[in-house]
């Protein structure tokens, strides 16, 4: 079975563009010309992911965006806008999208953008089977399941992004020790994203959220102040 993507844009040259190559690519394709339309869509449709435009009519993509997440969907998105604006960028990624590119682009880039995205949360093979424990990372009561992009904390399943996993997965890898919000950045979002160290913070404060009892005073995730950050197993007095 193909996977399902729902291209969102006003610009009908620009939806027909995407949505052709799309198909030529071997996914099935929806689309929505607005931002309350897209909503309507995501519910009935159940998207792999959205290609979603910023400057949409009736609700914009940022708004989009932060409805989905709020509603604990976490459908990949890929921001798509016409502008090149570095607080846009880094607003979208903390709403939540998985990555952003600017227009113009080449419909191949767009192809190979999605085909990153789903690898990358495991849409394109999922098993259908069940979890094998053996594959679990545990951490105290913090578990990960690399092959399947899952994680729990208490045997409770975390509604994570495809990002917050990777990064969630990268400071597991790294257990105890000190990485720098660069080799983060490096890591997890490679080059696309160089020197912006923020978006490394946005998404540590989104994991958490998620995985610890109380943000003020985390377990799991340390700040080292001055250089970056550290996973670590909680300690029995924590």
């Amino acid at each position: 079975m193909s996977n399902k993507i729902l291209v969102v844009d006003d610009e009908e040259h620009i939806l027909t563009l995407i949505k052709f190559n799309l198909e030529q690519a071997g996914f099935e394709v929806v689309s929505a010309n607005d931002g309350e339309e897209a909503l309507a869509k995501v519910e009935i449709e159940r998207p792999d992911l959205i290609v979603l435009d910023l400057m949409l009519p009736k609700k914009d993509g940022m708004e989009v965006c932060k409805e989905l997440r709020l509603q604990r969907n976490v459908t990949p998105i890929l921001m798509v806008t016409a502008k090149d604006d570095e607080f846009d960028k880094v607003l979208g990624l903390e709403l939540g999208a998985d990555d952003y590119m600017t227009k113009p682009f080449s419909p191949r880039e767009v192809v190979a953008r999605v085909k990153a995205i789903l690898r990358r949360s495991k849409i394109v093979e999922t098993p259908v089977q069940q979890v094998e424990e053996t594959d679990a990372i545990r951490i105290a009561d913090l578990k990960v399941l690399p092959e399947y992009y899952e994680a729990y904390v208490a045997d409770e399943k975390l509604e994570l992004t495809p990002k917050e996993f990777e990064l969630l997965y990268y400071l597991v890898k790294n257990k105890g020790r000190v990485l720098t919000r660069d080799q983060l950045l490096s890591a997890v979002w490679n080059y696309d994203f160089a020197g912006d160290t923020r978006i490394v913070d946005v998404h540590i404060s989104h994991l958490r959220e998620k995985i610890e009892r109380d943000t003020k005073k985390p377990v799991y995730i340390k700040t080292i102040r001055g250089l970056g950050y550290k996973l670590e197993e909680p300690r029995l007095d924590e």
